[in-house]
C-alpha cells in the first residue's frame, strides 16, 4: 500500500467524453517528506513514514524535533506509514502527486463531519411517530420502546439511542482518480470524501 497524504479542497464537477456530469472532489496531495524509514532487521517489517504540512517549531516536542531534524525538515502537523512504494525511498526524499496515475482506484481515509449530540431521527433515520393520533404529546421524534421490562431488565449493548454522532474515521475505497494536475500538487477523485474542507485525508493506493 502506497499512497499519500493530503488535504480535501472542497467539491467540484467535471464532465466526461460522453458529456455526463460526474461530481468530484478536490485533494490537494502533498508533498510528503520521508521523515521516517522502517526496515525488517530494525522494525521487523518494510514502510515509509510520510510528513505533511509545516508547523510551528514552538508547537513541537524536542524529541519530534530530533526526530525531523534527521530527515532535514521543518515539523510536520501530520505524520502517517505507508508500504509498498515501487522504489526504495531514503529520508527527506520529496513525494509529489505524481505517485498517482489519472484513471486508476485509491482508497481515501478521512474523518466525517462532527454533528454533536442528536437523536434517533437523525442518528440512525427513525421515523418517529408519523401520524400521531390517540393522544400523543410532543413525542414524534422519540425513539419509542428500548426492550423488555421483567427479563432481561436491562438494556442490550448496541441499541440504536440518541447520542454523539460522526467525527469518525471512514475510509470510502475505489474512488477513480479523474484528473492531476502536478503543478499545483491537485488530485480530483470522484465522488465525496468524508469531512469538511481542509480536514486531513489520508489517499491510498493499491497496486
Amino acid at each position: 500500500m502506497s499512497g499519500l497524504l493530503g488535504k480535501k479542497i472542497g467539491m467540484t464537477s467535471i464532465y466526461d467524453e460522453n458529456g455526463k456530469n460526474i461530481p468530484c472532489t478536490v485533494i490537494q496531495a502533498g508533498p510528503c517528506i520521508v521523515t521516517q524509514v522502517r526496515t525488517k532487521d530494525v522494525d521487523g517489517y518494510e514502510a515509509i513514514q510520510l510528513g505533511f504540512e509545516d508547523k510551528k517549531e514552538k508547537h513541537t516536542t524536542k524529541a519530534m524535533k530530533g526526530h525531523f531534524d534527521k530527515a532535514d525538515t521543518t515539523p510536520k502537523r501530520f505524520l502517517a506509514e505507508f508500504s509498498r512504494f515501487e522504489e526504495k525511498k531514503k529520508f527527506g526524499d520529496v513525494l509529489t502527486v505524481d505517485v498517482f496515475q489519472e484513471g486508476e482506484y485509491v482508497d481515501v481515509v478521512g474523518t466525517s463531519k462532527g454533528k454533536g449530540f442528536q437523536g434517533v431521527v437523525k442518528r440512525y433515520n427513525f421515523k418517529g411517530v408519523n401520524d400521531a393520533t390517540h393522544g400523543q404529546h410532543n413525542r414524534l421524534r422519540a425513539p419509542g420502546s428500548i426492550g423488555a421490562s421483567s427479563y432481561p431488565s436491562r438494556v442490550f449493548k448496541g441499541m440504536r439511542m440518541a447520542g454523539r454522532t460522526g467525527g469518525k474515521r471512514v475510509k470510502l475505497i475505489n474512488l477513480q482518480v479523474m484528473k492531476i494536475i502536478p503543478e499545483n500538487n491537485v488530485i480530483v477523485v470522484k465522488g465525496a470524501v468524508p469531512g469538511p474542507n481542509n480536514s486531513l485525508v489520508k489517499i491510498e493506493r493499491w497496486s
